[in-house]
């Protein structure tokens, strides 16, 4: 495997430039991202069409987190970002540059795949400067909303549990354990896509939604079957639960901690992130 950094201890940024375009899973735009260097600790975004200064992201700017997150950042925003950012932070980068032409960020194949290629391609190297600290969990923290939850306990690796359980037969309860390492994000996460289900489809797109989803960026259930298997894990979804978290708490950085999520939603882990840093 191509580089990657044994652990979340250092500080990380490009070796070069790279893009990606694709389509916008809700406005169903054709958008692009160019990944680059950055000198300056955490992750920076600026458009193509305007020569403002770039601006780092923080959980701060979440506007939005139903169906994916998004952040207002300045007079824009910027949506469908939690993918790219599970990469990013999954990956170990710690200093990145992100120039984009749409306020989405493109699907790609539905999971986080196509950005680790993204960033692979690029290299990764050491930053010129300090890492922004990752939060520390000094004693037991819950969050939840309604009967979602997520607790995080200190622990001296980075351990996440998740849990899932929905109605539809063919994925019922599932739950996984990891302990996360760039490599183990790279091989057990990062290739989980995004998944709906077909008794909502209608509902969303009559809402202005997933203007963008197809059966090529999406798993789709129909209750007792997939509409376009093969899975690339039995328990594919619960992973990508896994891959929305990380991109959520990207904004904030990984802590060490045993963090256990039951249910998760964007809208909880950006509650959690922004506990962290209390």
């Amino acid at each position: 495997m191509t580089f990657l950094p044994n652990d979340y201890e250092s500080a990380w940024t490009l070796g070069g430039s790279v893009k990606r375009e694709g389509v916008c899973l809700h406005s169903g735009q054709y958008a692009q991202v160019c990944l680059s260097p950055s000198e300056k600790a955490g992750f920076h975004v600026s458009w193509f069409d305007s020569s403002d200064e770039p601006i780092t992201l923080n959980i701060g700017q979440v506007f939005d987190s139903q169906l994916c997150t998004t952040l207002k950042l300045g007079k824009r925003h910027l949506g469908t970002v939690e993918h790219l950012l599970a990469a990013l932070a999954g990956c170990g980068l710690t200093h990145v540059h992100l120039h984009v032409s749409a306020e989405e960020i493109p699907l790609l194949d539905g999971s986080a795949s196509g950005w680790v290629e993204a960033i692979l391609e690029a290299g990764i190297v050491p930053a010129t400067t300090p890492r922004l600290a990752a939060p520390i969990v000094s004693k037991p923290l819950a969050i939840n909303r309604g009967n979602s939850v997520i607790t995080a306990t200190p622990a001296k690796e980075i351990t996440f549990v998740g849990i899932i359980d929905f109605p539809y037969k063919v994925i019922g309860r599932q739950i996984m354990k990891i302990e996360l390492t760039p490599e183990t994000f790279v091989k057990e996460i990062a290739p989980a896509r995004t998944f709906g289900f077909v008794d909502q489809l209608e509902q969303l797109q009559n809402s202005g939604l997933i203007k963008g989803g197809s059966l090529s960026n999406a798993l789709v259930c129909n209750f007792d079957h997939w509409l376009n298997p093969p899975l690339r894990f039995e328990d594919e979804p619960v992973r990508h639960k896994l891959l929305d978290l990380i991109g959520d708490l990207a904004l904030v950085g990984l802590p060490k901690a045993q963090l256990l999520v039951y249910r998760g939603s964007h809208g909880l882990h950006t509650d959690f992130a922004a506990a962290l840093l209390q």
